[in-house]
């Protein structure tokens, strides 16, 4: 399987990442020996970019990789960690640091639940509004000099700090959202990268769970069913979507996920999606997506089925949407 680069300057890994945030967190609760059979089952495929955060599950995640990191070779694998969030002992956040201790402080934890002596990518997993981008990227570049971390990401952040980032260190990749129901970026975020020759790892590519083919409207007990596109009227309109998305799938005899998935691959190969399997099934079904090629009239015919502006909802709660540099100026946040 051809690989895909981090960048110009960063790693070359499996076409499809696997996030790992929905094995510890927020989308209730995950069979544990489901998702370490899951992780073996990407690792054994190819899978080598996999993506965690500090604060998924107030360590859990870390912990639960660094298992699997005992039963593959680390040294193939490719560890991508968010950092800043913090949270008190009933899961609340309750700030954000990414100072420059504060990102010492962070690493130095990460470091010891994962097991292993350095990181492959670093990143903030917000824009920290008191400390400016060129401390907290500075701070990275310090661990990178040290040998504790390889790369340096960033996440969910505009055009204006990408490029203040950049002039301070070399940046690998941007993780943002990017979906078919989420295709801000492409006005300004996404070009810049391009200049700038920093790559894409895309998250939510199946807009955590409505383009999965999957979603019951009937679900109630998920945490997913607060975020604004799941409530009402907002999530049968979209849903609505999602069945014209069923048709051209059903065309192609492939299934909705894959679809969705093979048009975020379609969209550029500096782009490389991250799939939130929580099982084995969807992973596998992920990866069938890799066998879907669709050239420039299938991308176009899908982005007519569901024009960029149709999704109804935001992506966060206003509160959620406040921290998002990634929005300003876009609609979806402060300007």
């Amino acid at each position: 399987m051809r690989q895909r680069a981090l960048g110009t300057t960063g790693p070359r890994v499996f076409p499809l990442g696997l996030g790992l945030m929905g094995m510890s967190d927020f989308y209730g609760p995950a069979d544990t020996s489901e998702s370490h059979a899951t992780l073996d089952a990407a690792i054994e495929a190819g899978v080598d970019l996999l993506d965690t955060g500090d604060f998924y599950g107030s360590g859990h995640n870390e912990l639960l990789l660094r298992e699997a990191l005992r039963r593959h070779d680390r040294d193939r694998l490719c560890l991508s960690v968010k950092f800043g969030a913090m949270r008190d002992p009933h899961g609340r956040f309750v700030g954000f640091d990414a100072s420059p201790a504060g990102v010492k402080n962070s690493l130095a934890q990460t470091l010891q639940r994962l097991g292993t002596d350095h990181v492959d990518v670093y990143r903030p997993a917000r824009l920290d509004p008191r400390v400016p981008i060129e401390d907290t990227v500075g701070a990275i570049a310090e661990m990178v000099e040290a040998g504790h971390v390889r790369h340096i990401g960033l996440s969910e952040v505009g055009a204006d700090t990408i490029r203040r980032a950049a002039a301070v260190h070399p940046i690998v990749d941007l993780q943002i959202e990017y979906s078919l129901l989420s295709r801000t970026i492409e006005a300004e975020i996404l070009p810049t990268c391009r200049e700038l020759g920093i790559g894409i790892t895309a998250y939510g590519v199946l807009s955590r769970g409505l383009l999965s083919g999957h979603w019951d409207r009937n679900r109630r007990d998920d945490p997913r069913t607060h975020f604004p596109r799941f409530q009402g009227e907002n999530l049968e309109h979209n849903l609505g979507l999602v069945d014209r998305l069923r048709e051209v799938a059903a065309d192609k005899g492939v299934a909705v996920a894959q679809l969705a998935i093979a048009w975020a691959l379609a969209k550029g190969t500096d782009i490389v999606p991250l799939v939130g399997a929580r099982r084995r099934e969807r992973l596998t079904e992920a990866l069938g997506a890799l066998e879907l090629e669709l050239d420039e009239a299938d991308v176009a015919a899908l982005e007519r089925a569901v024009p960029a502006e149709s999704v109804a909802g935001q992506r966060y709660d206003p509160d959620g949407m406040a921290l998002l540099d990634s929005e300003r100026g876009t609609g979806g946040g402060p300007s």
